[in-house]
């Protein structure tokens, strides 16, 4: 028992974090094990937890992280943010009257074997947002769009033909059973490693076409903007307008969820941390590979933990008060060709 809780300390101290937090919040959260990993003699759970709303009409706020597993401070931000949610469940009664309006969900360690191995593939040396049977249109970037010649060169995607990965079709299961059902879904999924600043990126990865719901994401856009006018630091934009991939699993479940709910909205996101700006504030970290995705210096995490808890806030409310904001006739149409110049023009 101590060599186990020595090795988690060492290599998954989410984990350790994760289980204290689950037995504190134990009155309000359902815990689910989806699968599971196998890293030498220790199984790694793929852990779902829900809170809030069991009523099949409710909408749903799905949070993710650790997809990739050098980039654990997606992990650490959904942490940090169960945290405040089940500590403030001890006090705010306004949370509770929330949360009976809405379903929350959680996997905030979708590949943890990468994060224990501090690589971004999962185990088997698959790039698990790479992994999804969607080929972009036309070209993509060598190697980072996605690659199937060797799983020992990064983005690999997996052979052709093959089931997704164990933790990839975990988490399309977890998007199918418990977002998709919903007459209105928003995920995020938090990652970091990508520019100067804090980016919220849109479907399509896999084309630059706009998707069906981009009046939608424009007017999230435009209320957060105003919402927040001088402390929101994203920038919000479909992820074509900077390079297309394949194999992206949020194409994926975004084109399901067209396709087999037509009458219901699912808007995923995911959330890029601008880990160059770290990066920028203590180059010392470009002598570490860790160090490119992860902020190190201990004020600097601190405030990462922190900041991004207003964008969650903003995301459980849009999706409790849909009805207030989502277009329709010809205001749709409108903020589409907005949209449209916006961003494609």
């Amino acid at each position: 028992m101590e060599q186990r809780l020595y090795q988690f300390q060492r290599h998954l101290p989410e984990w350790l974090h994760l289980e204290s937090l689950i037995r504190l919040g134990e009155r309000h959260l359902r815990v689910h094990d989806v699968d599971t990993v196998q890293m030498g003699d220790i199984t790694l759970p793929l852990r779902v937890l829900e809170m809030g709303s069991r009523s099949p009409g409710a909408p749903v706020v799905g949070f993710f992280g650790g997809v990739h597993g050098v980039e654990r401070i997606g992990s650490q931000v959904l942490l940090s943010w169960l945290h405040s949610l089940i500590h403030r469940l001890q006090w705010d009664d306004q949370l509770h009257r929330r949360l009976e309006r809405v379903r929350l969900v959680f996997m905030p360690m979708i590949n943890p074997g990468g994060i224990w191995r501090r690589t971004r593939s999962n185990p088997n040396g698959v790039d698990l947002m790479r992994n999804a049977p969607v080929d972009a249109e036309g070209k993509v970037p060598f190697l980072a769009g996605g690659q199937r010649l060797s799983r020992h060169l990064p983005w690999y995607r997996g052979r052709a033909g093959e089931p997704m990965e164990t933790e990839a079709q975990a988490l399309v299961n977890t998007v199918r059973q418990r977002l998709m059902n919903a007459p209105v879904s928003i995920s995020l999924d938090c990652h970091s490693g990508f520019g100067r600043r804090d980016r919220i990126w849109c479907c399509y990865a896999r084309s630059q076409k706009p998707i069906a719901h981009l009046a939608e994401v424009y007017r999230l856009k435009q209320i957060l903007e105003h919402t927040y006018p001088y402390h929101h630091p994203y920038l919000i934009e479909p992820q074509s307008v900077n390079y297309t991939t394949h194999g992206d699993l949020w194409d994926y479940l975004y084109d399901e969820a067209r396709e087999q709910h037509p009458d219901r909205l699912f808007l995923p996101f995911t959330l890029e941390m601008g880990s160059w700006l770290w990066v920028r504030k203590n180059p010392r970290q470009l002598l570490d590979f860790f160090g490119l995705f992860n902020p190190i210096i201990g004020h600097r995490h601190n405030r990462v933990l922190r900041q991004h808890l207003p964008l969650f806030e903003f995301l459980v409310a849009m999706a409790v008060n849909a009805g207030n904001w989502l277009p329709r006739g010809e205001a749709r149409e409108n903020l589409t060709r907005q949209a449209m110049k916006h961003w494609f023009g």
